[in-house]
């Protein structure tokens, strides 16, 4: 089967074309590529206009002027200097409604492009879109990324939510589910907006390449070492804030206990190579379920803070804990660190039952395999 995955912002698409390729399938990826730079077959970025370049700054300048952002047209003129080769897919998979970044309109264009050329179209949905931003602009989730938005309205993140359920986006919205087969939730954030939905089936995990995220049991030798990875795009968004403050009275409570390691929206083999060593992983605080970086830390046994709530072990049948459940609350989060680093049998113990946990549940062969059933039957 010819598959084509159409976006990349996590490494989900890479770990499922993994999968793919292993059960025999052949399987491109096009994307636009952001600071992690994910491996992509078919690159859309904007390179010409790319931040710290000169033509960067006419870009600004540009936008200043006329609201034009020329990077975006550059995205739309890469896709259809490929377009040849994104034609005749049996399967294509957006990764979003909204999966190039290019603006509404030449993305509509691109989208009817592949709409048109291919077999069957299915959306995943794994991020920001209307149906999950509208979800929780009505008040129907305890908290979400939009809590902090409500006593600051102009974060940065906040914004760029909320323009999903603009009149433009709406109307992408509508067109891409005019087109689809399915949609298919990736975890408990996206599953539970589309409960209902007559094109939504069931959720589908993320896949996690278990191979390549190999496990390590933990060792604790003088210190336990804390990882806080951050992305400043997203920096309120994922409850940095409530993290840092955290850190620092963890800092001060266990100065010969522990190590402290932050980084600041740097690649992806980078953040991997410096969190490998760490023991603790501090992920994000509005979320019911794990989101990618969280699985692959998981996979290699890593403690991580993250999205853990009551739907997300009653939808796994969990009895005891995989991770921690990260909330938007300095005390809980020192509370919670503390108690591991007093006792870091427990750490190992999480640790060793997040390995069994992402093997059961999110192994890439299983979860491509899944995939290809649900593409078949839809």
């Amino acid at each position: 089967m010819r598959i084509l995955l159409v976006g990349e912002y996590s490494r989900f698409h890479n770990s499922l074309k993994e999968g793919l390729v292993a059960l025999g399938h052949d399987v491109v990826i096009i994307g636009d590529n952001d600071f992690k730079n994910y491996p992509l077959d078919i690159s859309v970025y904007a390179k010409t206009f790319k931040k710290g370049c000169f033509l960067n700054k006419i870009r600004q300048g540009i936008f200043r002027l006329f609201k034009i952002d020329v990077a975006q047209i550059e995205i739309a003129f890469r896709f259809y200097a490929n377009r040849k080769k994104l034609t005749g897919f049996d399967v294509v998979q957006l990764v979003n409604e909204y999966p190039l970044q290019s603006n509404v309109v030449l993305e509509k264009k691109i989208l009817q492009y592949l709409f048109k050329n291919n077999k069957k179209i299915f959306l995943s949905s794994c991020g920001d879109d209307y149906v999950s931003v509208k979800h929780m602009l009505e008040d129907k989730f305890r908290y979400s990324v939009l809590t902090p938005c409500k006593e600051n309205p102009n974060l940065g993140h906040c914004q760029y939510t909320l323009r999903y359920v603009t009149k433009p986006f709406e109307e992408l919205h509508k067109y891409v589910y005019e087109n689809i087969s399915a949609v298919i939730p990736a975890d408990l954030d996206y599953a539970i907006p589309l409960e209902n939905h007559p094109k939504a089936v069931p959720l589908i995990p993320y896949p996690i390449n278990v191979d390549k995220n190999e496990y390590s049991p933990l060792l604790i030798d003088n210190k336990v070492i804390i990882f806080h990875g951050i992305n400043e795009a997203n920096y309120y968004k994922k409850g940095n804030a409530f993290f840092e403050k955290a850190l620092e009275v963890i800092e001060k409570k266990y100065a010969d206990k522990v190590e402290i390691i932050t980084t600041r929206s740097i690649p992806y083999a980078t953040y991997i190579e410096l969190y490998n060593k760490a023991n603790i992983l501090l992920d994000q605080a509005y979320s019911y379920d794990q989101g990618y970086n969280a699985l692959e830390a998981m996979a290699k046994g890593k403690v991580v803070f993250t999205g853990a709530e009551k739907e997300f072990t009653a939808h796994y049948n969990l009895n005891e804990r995989v991770c921690v459940n990260a909330l938007a609350d300095v005390d809980y989060l020192v509370k919670e660190l503390s108690g591991l680093i007093d006792n870091p049998e427990e750490i190992m113990a999480i640790g060793k039952r997040a390995r069994t946990f992402i093997e059961k549940e999110h192994d890439y062969k299983i979860i491509a395999n899944r995939y290809l059933e649900t593409w078949g039957n839809n």
